[in-house]
């Protein structure tokens, strides 16, 4: 137990150690710690993204998911994947190119910039830095709930000893550099979580007899673990895997990830981003799926399902790589974390009360106080990982989403207008999940965006909500000096 103490602390100082590092390259303003002067690497971007995006959700919840569905669960991350790609392919080159033109630092004041007519919408910025605020604190106790449960596997430690010294770390390295030292270190995170997952679920399958016993094992213990295509579904397969496309294509409304876009030095090169990111997302998936499955037979008989990877690891590896696994699920939880805490700081001081967001050091006073909060949820809040980002993932995707795409589609709308298209997609998905009970039919989001567009286009055929000095902004979004050519979109 000492050598797994020892290499999970040596990796977490070495973490630490490289996000403190990045204040030797702060500036001392509210621009570099919230956007890093928008100058990051398109490379130091995908790997930072792509480590934010899938985090304590692929170490616990997705291997948790594919222990207790089995093959299916590989659906899951292939129509994320694409979603994923569809909004790469468009939607972060006009992040980029529009948030360096408004001068923006966040996700609600880009969402309040209106095209066609000029002007701010200052209740948008406030309702969708106030969505960001609650949701992004959730989500980030989701992440500290996550590493908190594999120290508690392994050292036998008190679920919130996990969950404190991840907000430390957390709050020591963004104290540092911001984002920068988010950026630097999701990097090295990124490494260790593909690295860590890799070995394991190798060792798995060496351990099982390879991936022909993997599969007849599986079949021995339920026939629906090797089912390709799941039964039972409401609506059928179609809508189903449908649904998880949308989950990824989700990613429109996350402000902890696009602000990364935001940070990168050229919208140029965004396809070069895109190319890393990818390179990383996939084997990274089929390895979380991989080590579901061969828990599903190492450990047949486990009480919670997204403790399998920590515990997997300890049954198989030798102590010195347990504690690097370890590290690397631990990694992966900050590396969401922090950039969830830093994006709820900016809500506070950028968007909600700009005049603070003036000082550097009240921005990183609210790093502080968001990072209080989101350790007071994971320490008393629900403790499922896997329910608690896919909540929080859909709420954000179905209200900022949508307005997001009608402003970088150059479409206007009122205030009042975007605030009823943010309200009837946060509606839409809670019917469907809360009330109908049908997202195990199709994910949450596809009917949350249908909402939101929806309320979107009646309004546009009743000319209602759309300012008469913007009609000149409704033709097509390709049109205009901005534009995109086929070729930038498709590159």
């Amino acid at each position: 137990m000492t050598v797994i103490v020892v290499s999970f602390l040596a990796v977490l100082l070495v973490i630490t150690a490289i996000g403190a590092a990045s204040v030797f390259r702060a500036r001392g303003t509210p621009e570099d710690y919230l956007v890093a002067s928008r100058s990051v690497h398109p490379a130091l971007t995908a790997l930072s993204s792509v480590a934010t995006n899938n985090s304590g959700y692929m170490f616990v919840g997705l291997v948790g998911f594919a222990y207790a569905a089995g093959l299916q669960a590989m659906w899951l991350q292939i129509g994320w994947i694409l979603g994923d790609m569809v909004a790469w392919a468009w939607l972060h080159r006009r992040v980029r190119q529009e948030s360096e033109k408004h001068d923006v630092k966040s996700l609600p004041t880009l969402l309040g910039k209106a095209h066609g007519h000029g002007g701010s919408h200052r209740r948008v910025v406030v309702a969708s830095a106030l969505l960001t605020l609650f949701l992004l604190s959730a989500y980030a106790a989701a992440q500290l709930n996550a590493g908190s449960k594999a120290l508690h596997v392994l050292f036998g430690w008190d679920e919130a000893v996990g969950a404190v010294i991840g907000a430390v770390i957390v709050v020591i390295y963004c104290f540092a550099g911001g984002i920068r030292a988010s950026i630097w270190t999701d990097v090295a995170q990124s490494f260790i979580m593909i690295i860590s997952l890799s070995l394991l679920a190798g060792m798995a399958v060496s351990e099982i007899g390879g991936f022909a016993a993997l599969f007849s094992t599986l079949r021995e213990i339920d026939p629906a673990l090797v089912q390709i295509i799941p039964g039972g579904l409401a609506l059928g397969f179609a809508p189903w895997f449908v649904g998880f496309v949308f989950g990824g294509f989700g990613v429109i409304g996350q402000p902890h990830i696009l602000v990364r876009t935001m940070a990168m030095r050229s919208a140029s090169e965004i396809p070069r981003a895109r190319r890393v990111y990818f390179a990383w997302f996939i084997p990274f998936s089929i390895a979380s799926v991989l080590v579901g499955l061969t828990a599903r037979v190492l450990l047949p008989d486990l009480n919670d399902v997204e403790l399998a990877l920590p515990q997997l690891g300890l049954d198989l590896l030798p102590g010195v790589l347990v504690g690097f696994l370890l590290a690397g699920l631990f990694s992966a939880t900050m590396s969401t974390a922090d950039s969830q805490i830093l994006a709820s700081s900016a809500a506070i001081t950028h968007d909600l009360a700009p005049r603070i967001g003036r000082s550097y050091l009240a921005t990183k006073l609210g790093t502080l106080v968001i990072a209080a909060m989101a350790l007071a949820i994971a320490l008393t809040g629900p403790r499922s990982v896997f329910a608690l980002v896919l909540m929080a993932w859909s709420a954000l995707a179905t209200t900022l989403g949508p307005v997001l795409l009608l402003r970088m589609l150059r479409w206007p709308m009122s205030d009042n207008l975007a605030l009823a298209v943010m309200g009837s997609g946060l509606g839409g998905m809670a019917l469907w999940r809360y009330l109908l009970h049908l997202d195990g039919a199709i994910y949450e989001i596809f009917p949350g965006l249908v909402a939101a567009f929806g309320v979107y286009g009646i309004a546009r055929l009743l000319g209602i909500g759309i300012p008469p000095t913007a009609t000149e902004a409704v033709t097509s979004p390709l049109e205009g000096s901005e534009a995109l050519s086929a070729t930038q979109v498709t590159e």
